[in-house]
């Protein structure tokens, strides 16, 4: 493939089952990107990624490809790693995409907000529903009801294996595997608030300016201590209420269960995911049921990747920017340490960085 004089240069730290599986072919299909390093660790592994995809450089050791010449970067390693990683990144002068979570500490989240402004770059969370087409008219509905009052956001997913010591069996055939690691092991920030509920925690903080202010939680956990199930009580700072809640319980064959649920001074709004369903209601019997077109909102994740390389060639708007992936991290933060020590209420208190978000 013959590639522009001004071709973005791509490099994946963290090639790992998912970039293997959706971010490197994503970039791959561009033809304005040269793959240029990959990194993770497993020669094996490594060594097949760099034939398959013909990148130019391939290491175990990730500080390598900061000495490459390059203008995009895909953060796709262990949770634990995502902040010194896209730090180093973006400082460079690189448009950084990180994988959801976009960290594990709410100060180093902030952190790389800051960051990224400082560097005039764009730092994207790969949150792939926020890039599906007519989920944004959720926004405008919102803005017909007033003052948020009340908040329900749930996820389940068929994710109970890969939390537990198994495996997805639609995954078998895959050549780079899951790293079970990066799901189970406590401080990696594995279990289920930090690997699931964050993808609706990144729609809810993409759709409304709201923020977590306080939050009491409880955690059903696997024998590993990581949890399995979460539920959660929130102040938001606006004063605002909401209840939080995740589950790996839906059985095999089944897809995502996402469900908004936003009530406002003067009227509500609903969206579900799994059914497509987005409703607007208002007083005396009003209001607006939005026209998804079949299979629209069915997830998947290209939408991040592309944005990156669009952003890199000037074009297009960041829809999962850091400050929302920062707000997620607060409120994942604060239910696994609240349920980690008995429903103790976390507050969350906003820096003057943060807040100016």
């Amino acid at each position: 493939m013959t590639h522009p004089k001004d071709a973005v240069k791509a490099a994946i730290i963290g090639a790992g089952h998912f970039a293997y599986r959706m971010h490197i072919p994503v970039l791959a299909s561009r033809p304005e990107v040269v793959l240029d390093s990959v990194c993770r660790l497993g020669r094996k592994e490594l060594d097949l990624i760099r034939d398959e995809f013909g990148f130019a450089f391939a290491t175990e050791d990730w500080r390598e490809v900061l000495e490459r010449d390059i203008d995009i970067a895909v953060i796709s390693s262990p949770h634990n790693l995502h902040y010194e990683q896209a730090r180093a990144f973006l400082e460079k002068g690189c448009h950084v995409l990180v994988e959801k979570p976009m960290c594990l500490d709410p100060g180093e989240a902030w952190d790389l907000v800051d960051v990224a402004r400082r560097a005039d770059r764009e730092l994207l969370v790969a949150y792939g529903w926020n890039y599906k087409p007519g989920l944004d008219e959720m926004r405008g509905m919102i803005g017909e009801i007033g003052e948020i009052e009340h908040v329900v956001c749930h996820m389940a997913s068929f994710t109970r294996s890969i939390f537990s010591g198994g495996e997805l069996a639609n995954w078998r055939h895959v050549a780079i595997q899951p790293e079970r690691s990066t799901w189970e092991a406590p401080d990696q920030g594995g279990g289920y608030a930090y690997g699931q509920l964050s993808h609706a925690l990144g729609i809810l903080f993409w759709l409304t300016d709201l923020r977590c202010a306080a939050v009491r939680a409880m955690l059903f956990e696997a024998p590993s201590t990581i949890d399995l199930h979460d539920a959660a009580a929130v102040r938001f700072a606006n004063g605002a209420t909401g209840v939080f809640s995740g589950s790996c319980g839906v059985p095999q064959g089944h897809g995502f269960e996402v469900d908004l649920r936003i009530y406002g001074s003067h009227g509500s709004v609903l969206l579900d995911i799994e059914t497509q369903r987005l409703v607007l209601k208002l007083p005396g019997g009003a209001g607006r049921v939005a026209e998804v077109p079949a299979d629209a909102w069915t997830y998947s994740c290209e939408g991040p990747a592309h944005r990156l390389v669009d952003i890199a060639l000037g074009q297009g708007h960041n829809e999962s920017p850091g400050h929302v992936g920062a707000r997620a991290v607060e409120a994942l933060h604060a239910i696994v340490t609240s349920g980690k020590s008995g429903g103790a209420e976390q507050i969350i208190n906003p820096s003057e960085k943060a807040a100016a978000e």
